[in-house]
């Protein structure tokens, strides 16, 4: 069975869901570069929790996690299948790798799932099991999980983290637009590239410290982290591929990662 890379994918607003931008055609092209996966494991920044948590239903929901948005947004259903078996074994990773992990029988497909698996894979035919971060135990613990999740790319499935690899809200109220950029998001995001490309991932996990902005960039960690839920995924070595899918409304860029395990240290395409 062809080993799958790992993803990490700005999802961008609940709008993408209707007006998809670049990043539709990006994550559209994307998907007929891979092999069909069996199955995708999703790690999610809009579900937190104190530790790993997993979800295992048969049927998962499509949750409309948002509000004020236009009606027909509401009436997106993404009726993927789940699949118990494989959130078992990924539950099982986890405890042999020492994190302590939470199997929900009953967890939908929030925004930051169905909003780019809907991208990715229109029909809804490939299972999709929701996983949870953990802000609060930060950046290495995800890398952690991720480096517990990579055996299963050689079983025919796609790890994702999904997030954003620039989040902050609040500059909504500072007039940022296509025409005036946020000043902070180019210097951050060509930080994250060239630390991936020079296999940094020291620095990359200490990036609050070390990166330009990064408290700009992310007021929270919720969004980055699946960064690391990916990269962790790809294994010690492997290719790091920027996807560009533009920067919306000023202030979120929407770059997206492929890692492809490779022999070789990471590096940028």
């Amino acid at each position: 069975m062809t080993t799958l890379p790992s993803l990490y994918i700005s999802h961008g607003s609940p709008m993408t869901a209707i007006q998809p931008r670049q990043i539709g055609a990006r994550l559209a092209e994307l998907a007929r570069s891979l092999p069909r996966p069996r199955a995708v494991v999703i790690a999610t920044a809009h579900w937190l929790a104190r530790q790993p948590h997993v979800g295992g239903a048969a049927r998962p929901e499509t949750i409309h996690d948002f509000g004020g948005f236009p009606r027909e947004l509401f009436a997106i259903q993404y009726p993927a299948p789940g699949a118990p078996e494989l959130a078992a074994q990924v539950t099982e990773l986890l405890d042999k790798a020492g994190l302590a992990t939470t199997l929900d029988p009953t967890q939908g497909l929030d925004h930051g799932a169905w909003v780019p698996m809907r991208l990715l894979y229109p029909e809804a035919d490939i299972p999709v099991v929701p996983m949870s971060i953990q802000p609060a135990l930060g950046p290495a613990h995800q890398y952690a999980v991720g480096r517990a999740l990579a055996p299963l790319r050689e079983q025919g499935v796609l790890v994702i983290g999904s997030g954003s690899i620039t989040h902050n809200l609040l500059d909504f109220r500072a007039g940022y637009s296509e025409e005036r950029e946020a000043p902070y998001v180019r210097p951050f995001i060509e930080w994250i590239e060239r630390k991936l490309a020079a296999g940094d991932v020291d620095a990359l996990l200490d990036y609050r410290r070390q990166a330009p902005f990064a408290e700009r960039a992310h007021p929270t960690d919720e969004h980055l982290l699946p960064l690391f839920v990916a990269l962790g995924a790809a294994g010690p070595h492997a290719t790091a591929e920027r996807i560009d899918a533009g920067i919306e409304y000023g202030l979120l860029a929407m770059d997206i990662y492929r890692f492809d395990a490779v022999n070789k240290p990471i590096t940028a395409r």
